[in-house]
């Protein structure tokens, strides 16, 4: 039996791309982190409860799918997709971890490639203060049939094209060149309108710890194509989610 000591030092590295999973399943930091800590309150209840794997990162991964949700919130039909464009694992590392063979895992990917085209196009802010990653995210979001309400390098550029323009989604640095914060930034979007965002940072696991209130939405730098048309399609399944009538 693996000891705690043990069990930390195996998967201690992996909880904060753990959490970035949960929270763009859910579509909530409350409900992802939830999620986190069943699975590893399960973990030291019963250490053996780690499922067998090919590494530890899976394992970790697995007992995630394979535990309870902790609510209702569970954005569906998007793991695949979610587990090889953002985590990068493979389709083959992707299929073990959701208990299914390699034709179930591809044809939900492909589905949920589809069901992301068919989105209600949205006019997207960036905040990005390097020209090459402005154009390249431009782009990105071109190709998928969004549009770009504008772009801004600083935070107070950023607050004023929101006011004017209103977009419907948010795609953040953390770092802006002037020294102020993309975060900061997004606050001050956030306290006119609320509007989906999506963070972007070479140091995700500074936005991952659990312990404060911190993004539903993070991608890493440098990013995949991919990765950004998955976790725009996600975030904006999980605002239809919260728009949608109850009952």
């Amino acid at each position: 039996m693996i000891d705690s000591v043990s069990m930390r030092s195996l998967l201690g590295p992996h909880i904060p791309a753990l959490r970035r999973h949960a929270r763009a399943l859910y579509g909530s930091q409350r409900s992802g982190d939830g999620c986190v800590r069943s699975v590893l309150e399960a973990l030291l209840e019963a250490p053996d409860r780690l499922p067998e794997a090919s590494t530890p990162k899976i394992a970790l991964f697995r007992l995630l799918h394979a535990l309870p949700r902790v609510n209702d919130g569970w954005l569906p039909g998007r793991e695949g997709l979610l587990l090889t464009a953002i985590e990068e694992f493979s389709i083959e590392e992707a299929a073990e971890i959701l208990g299914r063979d390699l034709e179930a895992v591809a044809a939900q990917i492909a589905a949920a490639k589809a069901d992301i085209s068919d989105q209600i196009r949205s006019r997207i802010l960036i905040i990005e203060d390097e020209p090459v990653i402005s154009m390249h995210l431009e782009q990105i979001v071109e190709d998928i049939g969004h549009s770009v309400a504008g772009v801004a390098m600083t935070r107070a550029e950023a607050v004023e094209i929101a006011k004017v323009e209103m977009p419907d989604m948010v795609l953040a640095d953390v770092q802006l060149a002037d020294g102020s914060s993309g975060v900061d930034a997004v606050n001050d979007i956030l306290a006119q309108f609320d509007v989906p965002v999506i963070f972007i940072t070479a140091y995700p696991e500074r936005l991952l710890t659990g312990e404060r209130p911190e993004p539903t939405f993070l991608m890493t730098k440098p990013f995949e194509a991919a990765a950004v048309v998955a976790t725009i399609g996600q975030a904006l399944l999980a605002r239809k989610a919260d728009l949608a009538p109850i009952g």
